[in-house]
């Protein structure tokens, strides 16, 4: 058994929310108890004790949308490449890559991309994988890495049809086997999802080809209407919107999540909500590929749900949560907008999300959930409460002020240092990896 107390325990529990002086007892994976740390103390005495030394005793953020394979890309030039609209940047730059990358190089991706993961406190991780250089055991291969570092997670391969009908067949195949695995794994830390890339590159008979190797469990994970070219493809090609196209190749539903959703119209948001699809509103990167400022207040507020996720921009939550707080208020010029939403984006539907695939419930710390759990060092310069502490989060915090990361009960990170985990030579095989990379694009 374990407590991590002495600190100012956030729950996001509904019936026990905060604790000015609170503690969390951990007994293997799960949750035992919350109270105080005082209390629980005395209760149990000879147990291993984390001292939190007053800072926020809080559950581990979840990251509903990433690419763990972009990792190699930090720092990469590509020559020639001067990208003027979002698909030069999808051809130019990230199929340039995925079309590259070994075995190796993914391995150490994930590796980097995790570690990344501990640091910041993010202990769950929904990825959206393509390695198109090799494909075959590349989901495992992530799925090893994170096994390795002890990061739950819940992985896809991106099927399209971009490199033809053969490579096609295979990305489905990886996305099946990998599914059938995870279903098998009865340790609740990996999942797996169908993973298409966007409908403007996949044929309807594509799309019936993952629905016939799709296990019945799972849903799809796919980016949609991301870009304009997205919207104006379907409705050249098929005469209907995107989500509309979905909808009739029964890919929407409860278990499928949308990453984007930028160009949606009020039906096809209609059309998520009836079917309980989910949207990941991914903020960075949105503003980064200048593919524009998604409605998601409009879909927040259709009862849609709706998370947030990185896309590979940031392994740090907070960096998003700051971003989508004031763009939504940017785009709407409403100094009003995003103050409830993205919050409840990150803490609430985030977790909602997460646990359409994972068993034991996450994002909360109450007893009977996961032993996710963080500590972050904030000492706060104004009072802080329940009714204020996102406000702190989003104005005082950020991933660098976690100081301890324990996941499915395991201490991966204490007072800033990695358990188990030989960071440096890590990071040295993945510099190494990312040379001969960059140099099988560049020449």
């Amino acid at each position: 058994m374990m407590i991590i107390g002495n600190g100012k325990l956030l729950t996001r529990s509904t019936s026990n929310p905060w604790l000015t002086d609170g503690a969390v007892c951990v007994r293997g994976n799960i949750i035992q108890e919350v109270n105080t740390t005082n209390e629980l103390l005395i209760k149990y005495p000879d147990v291993d004790y984390i001292d939190a030394k007053g800072g926020i005793i809080m559950p581990g953020f979840i990251n509903t949308h990433n690419h763990i394979y972009s990792a190699m890309a930090r720092g990469l030039s590509v020559q020639g490449h001067n990208p003027n609209n979002f698909l030069e940047i999808l051809e130019g730059l990230w199929w340039n890559i995925d079309r590259k990358l070994t075995l190796e190089q993914t391995k150490y991706s994930a590796l980097t991309t995790y570690i990344d993961c501990i640091k910041n406190g993010v202990t769950t991780v929904f990825d959206h994988h393509a390695s198109y250089g090799a494909t075959r055991d590349s989901l495992f291969v992530i799925g090893d890495a994170a096994k390795e570092l002890g990061v739950r997670t819940c992985l896809c391969y991106e099927v399209s049809d971009r490199n033809g009908e053969a490579q096609m067949k295979e990305a489905v195949a990886e996305n099946e086997a990998f599914i059938n695995a995870s279903l098998k794994d009865d340790s609740d830390m990996q999942k797996g999802m169908m993973g298409l890339h966007a409908a403007f590159t996949l044929s309807d008979k594509t799309l019936s080809y993952c629905g016939e190797h799709k296990p019945d469990e799972v849903g799809y994970h796919i980016h949609v209407a991301e870009g304009i070219d997205d919207l104006h493809h379907s409705l050249q090609h098929y005469g209907k919107r995107v989500v509309n196209r979905l909808m009739d190749m029964n890919i929407l539903g409860p278990k499928t999540i949308t990453a984007h959703c930028i160009y949606i119209n009020p039906q096809e948001m209609d059309l998520l909500k009836e079917t309980d699809t989910m949207i990941v509103h991914n903020p960075e990167s949105n503003m980064g590929n200048a593919v524009g400022c998604p409605p998601t207040m409009e879909q927040f507020h259709k009862g849609i749900v709706t998370g947030l996720g990185t896309d590979g921009y940031t392994n740090d939550m907070l960096e998003s949560m700051k971003v989508a707080n004031i763009l939504h208020k940017h785009n709407t010029c409403n100094p009003q907008a995003a103050w409830g939403e993205v919050p409840a984006m990150l803490f609430e539907n985030n977790r909602i999300i997460a646990n359409r695939y994972f068993n034991t419930p996450l994002g909360t710390l109450e007893p009977g959930a996961a032993a996710d759990i963080i500590v972050m060092d904030y000492q706060p310069l104004t009072p802080m409460n329940v009714n204020n502490i996102n406000s702190h989060i989003l104005f005082g915090m950020n991933g660098k002020n976690v100081v301890t990361t324990i996941i499915n009960g395991k201490v991966v990170m204490k007072d800033r240092e990695l358990i188990g985990i030989d960071e440096e030579r890590i990071l040295a095989s993945s510099r190494e990896q990312a040379a001969l990379l960059w140099k099988s694009i560049n020449g």
